[in-house]
């Protein structure tokens, strides 16, 4: 029987999307995640190619968290065989039915434009969600008498895990860490990245890898200025922004200038029925929100209410927020601008020079909002060509993934016992590549930058 055992990578090597690595030891496959490729369009094609491996044989699935480029291909998994349980803790479950059902409705849209079948169906993830079993923070879930599993809080969304996973090799434990995405701390209402202190094998994201984000007070100074040089302008300020996370931390801090008066109370829609949906979510985990947001619903503060804001469920209620003059603040999915409401507000205000963009998530390469980022002057929407004449204004801080001096202070704290191998992921080239040399120099641990779909042993 071999000795060793075998990792390869279907997503996420070189880019920041479609998540998905498979770990295979002596008696058991399993993946970490198994999400989406995004880019130009919502779903990118390659999400409609067969997994490079079996479905039916992989054992569990352990989710890091609900965002869809780590959980979207889920239902493909199942549809294609897979009848195992999905491990994650209970908030990242409720979430993830909300964003496989919301994306179910748009790759269906998108399927009939391109002439394909849908990926998958609204049936599809009811099904797998069946399946899902959570583990709730800190707790050692036994998968089998090799393998038992650990979730410690990665402070990237609510739910989100650093996961634990340690697998008896002929006799041999070995314990492997998986970072998923950390977050980036000090953040609005998550709890910092637990730290790990010790493992045989580390696989860490690299998303920010070479790159020193703003700090936390210059990030709301800068939504605060975005938000009052729009008003001065009577402008539209645009914020596209993920359904789940990036939606409410931009909330929690309008809520807080708003609140003590160093904002006036314009309108403030919420353009997004995941992310109101998402709301709901949050108010059933107040257990896993921070110090000070405990607190401050403690003392009675709605963190997602205050005067001017306005939640916009339904198309109508969408449609509506033309009609209302500016000044006027628009919040709305996908971060990215590839899907979701935030296009057609593009479409409508894009084109004029009082108005502003403010980007505030990460932007694949080829999406829409990489392309206004690099300086388009004109984009495709909707099939028509849109004038960018808008002030665009990125603000790094509110990335929820940790930049680079964190992700190396997170990594250099596991050494006890120091890792005998890092695995760079979940990042493009160059930040792959930044990272990995920079922990290499700090540990001198070696590390490889994961490739795709390559063969690795260990």
């Amino acid at each position: 029987m071999a000795k060793f055992m075998k990792i390869s990578f279907h997503g996420a090597a070189g880019e920041v999307t479609g998540s998905c690595t498979l770990i295979e030891s002596n008696k058991t496959k399993f993946l970490v995640d198994c999400g989406v490729f995004q880019g130009k369009e919502f779903f990118d094609n390659r999400n409609f190619d067969r997994f490079e491996f079996e479905a039916k044989e992989i054992s569990f699935v352990l989710l890091t968290h609900a965002h869809l480029d780590h959980c979207g291909r889920l239902p493909k998994l199942f549809k294609e065989g897979f009848l195992g349980r999905v491990y994650c803790t209970p908030a990242t479950r409720d979430f993830t039915e909300l964003m496989l059902l919301d994306s179910a409705r748009i790759i269906a849209e998108e399927a009939e434009k391109m002439g394909k079948p849908p990926l998958y169906s609204e049936a599809d993830v009811i099904k797998i969600m069946a399946n899902f079993e959570p583990i709730e923070y800190g707790i050692k879930k036994e998968i089998s008498q090799e393998i038992t599993v650990t979730c410690l809080d990665a402070g990237h969304i609510l739910g989100s895990a650093i996961i634990e996973a340690s697998i008896n090799e002929d006799g041999v434990w070995k314990k492997l860490i998986f970072s998923g995405d950390l977050g980036n701390p000090p953040a609005p209402i998550v709890r910092d990245p637990e730290i790990e202190h010790g493992a045989d094998l580390v696989f860490i994201e690299s998303t920010y890898g070479g790159i020193v984000h703003e700090s936390g007070e210059e990030r709301i100074n800068k939504l605060k200025s975005a938000v009052l040089d729009s008003i001065g302008q009577g402008g539209v300020l645009m914020i596209p922004a993920f359904s789940l996370e990036r939606t409410q931390e931009v909330l929690y801090e309008l809520n807080y200038l708003v609140e003590s008066h160093q904002l006036p109370a314009v309108p403030v829609f919420v353009d997004s029925p995941l992310a109101i949906k998402a709301i709901e979510v949050y108010q059933a985990y107040h257990q896993y929100f921070d110090t000070e947001a405990k607190a401050m619903i403690a003392h009675g503060d709605n963190l997602f209410n205050f005067p001017g804001l306005r939640y916009t469920l339904t198309p109508q209620e969408s449609r509506e927020i033309n009609h209302l003059k500016p000044p006027k603040i628009i919040i709305a999915g996908s971060g990215m601008c590839n899907g979701g409401r935030i296009p057609h507000h593009l479409k409508r205000y894009l084109g004029d020079e009082k108005n502003t963009l403010l980007i505030i998530s990460y932007q694949a390469v080829n999406s829409l909002g990489r392309e206004i980022l690099d300086g388009a002057k004109k984009v495709m929407i909707h099939d028509e060509e849109v004038k960018v004449k808008a002030k665009v204004v990125a603000i790094g801080a509110y990335s929820s993934h940790a930049d680079k001096p964190k992700l190396l202070d997170w990594a250099g704290q596991i050494n006890s016992p120091k890792p005998q191998q890092f695995f760079v992921v979940h990042g493009e080239k160059e930040n792959n590549l930044a990272l990995g040399e920079a922990i290499k120099k700090q540990t001198g641990v070696p590390t490889m930058i994961a490739e795709y779909k390559k063969d690795y042993e260990f």
